[in-house]
């Protein structure tokens, strides 16, 4: 059996211009799927690891086809895993086909979240992460979620509920084609997100208070023992507990811990 090739076009592309690309992508993407994923406040990282049932696989009924099943008929989702738990119950896994089409998918969904498209401060981002910089962190998260319009958030009545901050964060580091790991099992629980980058492990764990910081994101990591799973790799581990505020629209607690490799 030979080895499975996902898009023969990218492939065709890097070969011809000796250069990675997000050519497949670049074909051109739907704006009716990006608007669609964004009025129906699609919680953006449980696209990377989605389970489901066949009936969201076969749905064709253009009225009623949910934004995650249009997306794996669109080939921006495929599927990663099956099993049969029960005789003639299937169940599937489902997530991006590659780290292109992830971070591809994010970058054009930013700017429906609220957020402005700015290449300097992704490329400071990635900088950031490679320093472990974590002060110079705080600072551009607390930069990121202040560059949302007031407007914004009058349509988008989101700015209670810990998903829509969970993915605005994941989709700025997704979108730089990051090795990005969300709801990371372990066997004390799962990590919010976990970025794997330049020798160093990052943690983040995300809460949503009312208004005064509570340190309840940095404990739960650390109470959890979610730094454990990383410890065999011998790099700096990162402890990163975010609270934004309901009112606030914004960090109100930034709290960090690094451990040594």
């Amino acid at each position: 059996m030979g080895t499975g090739v996902y898009n023969p076009y990218d492939v065709l592309n890097l070969f011809q211009k000796r250069v990675f690309g997000a050519y497949w992508f670049e074909t051109g993407t739907p704006s009716f799927l990006i608007k669609l994923l964004a009025e129906r406040k699609v919680f953006l990282p449980r696209l990377q690891v989605l389970h489901t049932t066949a009936a969201l696989l076969s749905s064709f009924d253009v009225d009623r086809i949910t934004p995650e099943a249009l997306l794996f008929q669109a080939g921006y989702l495929t599927i990663h895993d099956v099993r049969q738990p029960v005789l003639g119950k299937w169940m599937y896994t489902l997530g991006y086909p590659n780290r292109e089409v992830e971070a591809s998918l994010n970058e054009v969904l930013l700017p429906e979240y609220g957020v402005p498209g700015d290449a300097e401060a992704q490329e400071r981002l990635t900088v950031i992460l490679q320093r472990g910089a974590l002060d110079e962190l705080e600072a551009m998260v607390r930069s990121l979620f202040a560059s949302i319009p007031s407007d914004w958030y009058r349509s988008n009545p989101l700015a209670g509920f810990e998903g829509h901050y969970a993915s605005v964060f994941y989709s700025h580091f997704a979108a730089l084609g990051l090795d990005v790991r969300v709801e990371d099992a372990t066997s004390y629980g799962r990590i919010d997100m976990a970025v794997l980058h330049a020798g160093r492990v990052f943690l983040f764990e995300f809460k949503v208070v009312e208004r005064q910081a509570t340190g309840e994101a940095l404990r739960q990591i650390k109470d959890r023992g979610y730094a454990d799973k990383y410890r065999a790799r011998g790099e700096p581990i990162h402890l990163v507990g975010i609270e934004f505020g309901r009112a606030e629209r914004n960090v109100v607690g930034f709290e960090v811990e690094t451990l040594s490799g």
